[in-house]
């Protein structure tokens, strides 16, 4: 690749990095955090990424960004923040699996793959399928990451036509409200249910059964 070496000569700052690693600097009381690492991620985000641009009209590698800020409270790990910022990598961007093994590793190439819906195989699974895939597989750290991923998906949620909220705020009380309870994250369960019922007043029915949702069993 043609910046694999060269990539830090061309790095820029951005709001939301800028914001991100300031944030992870902060945390950082033991240096335990390789920031430069980081940097490169937020840097192959932004290339890659490119001109994308979300409904709520930020740069889509904004959010990616962002998903990495929202992990910054549960957890001080260069992995998860670089896989945070490069989760929808694969499903959106030309930035393929042997690319990111090959300039972050195995080991983050295997998370990114783990939360990106389109399979080796081609296929694409729900959201709500991931979760189970990836509870089955009892990988929790990337739970979090799908978690946070939604969260902040749900407040921007706003920017979406009412039928996509809709089904969107649906999935997220059938899978991942119960996912932030199991999680043990109390602040994130309430804030889904209150940014689902603010953003349609959807009135779901908890506790029903659904064939599709396996996460308890």
């Amino acid at each position: 690749m043609e910046d694999k070496e060269s990539w830090l000569s061309k790095f820029e700052e951005c709001y939301a990095s800028e914001r991100f690693i300031t944030q992870a600097k902060r945390l950082d009381l033991h240096n335990i955090l390789n920031i430069q690492e980081i940097k490169k991620a937020t840097y192959y985000a932004r290339k890659y990424h490119g001109t994308q641009m979300r409904q709520s009209g930020e740069p889509y590698y904004y959010h990616t960004i962002e998903v990495a800020y929202i992990a910054s409270s549960y957890f001080l790990n260069t992995n998860v923040f670089v896989t945070s910022i490069l989760h929808d990598a694969l499903e959106d961007t030309k930035l393929a699996f042997e690319m990111i093994s090959d300039i972050f590793g195995l080991v983050i190439a295997g998370q990114v793959q783990d939360l990106t819906r389109i399979k080796f195989d081609g296929t694409k699974i729900t959201a709500g399928d991931t979760v189970n895939l990836l509870f089955a597989q009892h990988k929790k750290d990337i739970l979090h990451l799908k978690l946070f991923d939604r969260l902040h998906n749900m407040r921007t949620i706003g920017a979406k036509s009412p039928e996509k909220a809709k089904k969107i705020i649906e999935e997220t009380f059938a899978y991942f409200v119960p996912l932030a309870v199991y999680l043990k994250i109390p602040k994130i369960t309430q804030e889904l249910i209150k940014l689902g019922y603010e953003n349609l007043q959807v009135k779901l029915a908890f506790g029903q059964p659904n064939d599709s949702f396996r996460l308890f069993g």
